[in-house]
């Protein structure tokens, strides 16, 4: 008898005592997340049965300022590359970034179908289009709420949930060893934007059908209460677009449909046109007009080259930005690099987001740009205008009512986001035996002799820096804060083939190192570290270029570290004429 007949939180675990050697016992499913536990962000899990394998979600992670010169963070693919003859499919649970940003990736590893909600799918095939041909492009199959897919062992059925962004899904996923509930992002809204309500009686049917795990989204676990309706969002914008004077500018996530929808509403009902501005932003437009998800009457709307012929104060300008990333809309606005719009007095600039973690010092430094300007600026520190996507500590409980769940994984979030989440569940009356707080990599095994950690399989990040995926590594990235903190010097240096005497140099170029108006000086300093080094050097050292440079490289590391406190990256280059 499998573990998927239906038991409460409230009962005391049953079954014998588990396998020592993790083998499973009759029907099993093993759970491997390779992303998204203990980050906010680059969300993928592995869901494997009888040999066969489907992937959820494969999202990217935005690189803070340590990792310098990196656009994107995606998950290591090595398991999945390893069993490429099993994967049958890529399901998606909605359209954040952190959810999708990998998928192109992913699709030049593995050619399966892409399976999500119309709009889900509409902003991938976008992305997929800027570097692919129409004969290139992969499989993509629409989903709609409570239709299930079977794919070899697996029966998928999508279930309606709210979140941030529009035409999201849960997805309850029934194997042999019984059905686990995956619920990608969520908020209990009951009086969402677009009247598409979560599904509360489908998770209901399905609590009483048995839910052999529920891995829950566990990011806002640590805020007590229920989740904010997005209504909230629209009353307070209301009264801050219609006092504002001049030109309003609201920065927000370009995949927050509701958000757009409302700042139009609000907008259009005070008698101004609305701007979209950024490539995301008008391109995020243009999919959720054509799929229904946006309603904004097109003689509203304006291009950003057009909007100066306008009165400032019939202006509603929508934009990238709200994280204050260099080459944004908002950015190129407060230094005025913009070519249709400079922030000023009379302007009034909402950001209406989150603050996504390791971006608190580029948002502080963007309003500082603005206040500098002369413009109004609202936050949320200040002022109510953004809302969480994202399930609360009761919308949590309520999740975990509904399916009652035999075993519990808290997913989506940091280590203190997962442990928050699990400590709900306990109170809840799951035992403490099947809550698993497990971590990349691991292997979840469960089947009728309950759960456990069976095993880790490879799991990581690879780094993208422009074309190049995965070839960036530590070794890259400590030279780059090398550079970035000590600056670089480099001694070029010619000798004679015949007899090894010094015919050009020692020159030394050095950056970063030294004050401008001190430069020459240093230069001069670490010339006659060179001569040092060279009239040390014994005559096989000097005959052997390589040598020789370890032995500059050597000599002038010590000197910068005892005379600087300083351990700048030294570049020897030795020419031989």
């Amino acid at each position: 008898m499998t573990d998927s007949s239906h038991s409460s939180p409230d009962m005391p675990p049953t079954g014998s005592a588990l396998f020592p050697d993790g083998s499973p016992s009759g029907p099993s499913i093993r759970i491997i997340p390779l992303g998204g536990l203990g980050e906010v962000g680059m969300n993928m899990t592995v869901y494997e049965s009888e040999g066969r394998i489907i992937v959820v979600d494969c999202g990217v992670l935005f690189p803070e300022d340590d990792l310098l010169g990196i656009d994107l963070i995606i998950p290591d693919f090595s398991y999945l590359v390893e069993n490429r003859d099993k994967i049958l499919g890529l399901f998606l649970t909605h359209g954040h970034e952190d959810h999708i940003g990998a998928v192109p990736y992913f699709l030049r590893e593995f050619d399966v179908p892409v399976l999500g909600t119309p709009l889900t799918l509409g902003l991938l095939e976008s992305k997929l289009r800027q570097t692919r041909k129409p004969e290139e492009m992969p499989k993509l199959i629409t989903l709609s709420p409570r239709q299930e897919y079977l794919m070899g062992p697996f029966g998928v059925e999508p279930v309606r949930i709210t979140h941030s962004i529009a035409d999201g899904v849960a997805f309850a996923i029934r194997t042999s060893a019984g059905t686990v509930l995956h619920t990608g992002d969520f908020k209990v809204d009951l009086t969402p934007i677009d009247d598409l309500h979560f599904d509360i009686h489908r998770f209901c049917s399905l609590g009483e059908e048995g839910i052999v795990a529920l891995l829950s989204d566990s990011t806002n676990s640590e805020k007590e209460g229920l989740s904010l309706s997005e209504k909230l969002v629209g009353e307070n914008l209301d009264h801050l677009i219609r006092d504002a004077p001049g030109r309003v500018i609201v920065s927000t996530f370009s995949s927050n449909i509701h958000r757009l929808q409302q700042v139009a509403d609000v907008a259009i009902r005070h008698g101004r046109f609305v701007v979209f501005n950024g490539r995301s932003m008008e391109n995020n437009y243009r999919v959720a007009s054509e799929l229904g998800h946006l309603h904004i009457p097109s003689d509203r709307i304006v291009k950003v080259e057009a909007m100066g012929t306008l009165p400032p104060e019939k202006v509603a300008v929508i934009t990238t930005g709200s994280q204050g990333e260099p080459m944004s809309g908002l950015f190129r606005m407060a230094v005025n690099d913009h070519k249709h719009i400079a922030i000023g007095a009379g302007d009034t600039v909402l950001l209406s987001s989150r603050v996504i973690p390791g971006n608190e010092r580029a948002i502080d430094r963007i309003i500082n740009l603005l206040l500098r300007k002369g413009a109004r600026v609202h936050f949320r520190a200040i002022s109510d205008i953004h809302v969480s996507g994202h399930a609360s500590v009761e919308d949590q409980k309520l999740m975990i009512r509904m399916l009652r769940p035999r075993h519990f994984v808290p997913i989506h979030g940091e280590y203190r986001h997962l442990s928050a989440h699990a400590r709900t569940a306990r109170r809840m009356g799951i035992p403490e035996e099947r809550i698993h707080q497990i971590e990349n990599g691991d292997v979840l095994l469960i089947d009728s002799e309950g759960g456990r950690v069976s095993g880790r399989v490879t799991a990581g990040r690879t780094l993208i820096d422009g074309k190049n995926v995965g070839e960036i590594g530590e070794g890259v990235i400590r030279d780059r804060k090398r550079l970035a903190s000590d600056g670089m010097v480099t001694v070029i240096l010619g000798l004679s083939r015949q007899n090894g005497e010094v015919v050009i140099g020692p020159e030394v170029f050095s950056r970063g190192v030294a004050p401008q108006e001190r430069s020459a000086e240093l230069d001069g300093l670490v010339r006659a570290q060179v001569q040092i080094a060279l009239d040390a050097a014994e005559p096989e050292i000097r005959s052997e270029t390589q040598a020789l440079k370890t032995r500059i490289h050597n000599h002038l590391r010590k000197y910068f570290k005892k005379q600087f406190h300083r351990d700048p990256m030294i570049l020897p280059v030795i020419l031989e004429s």
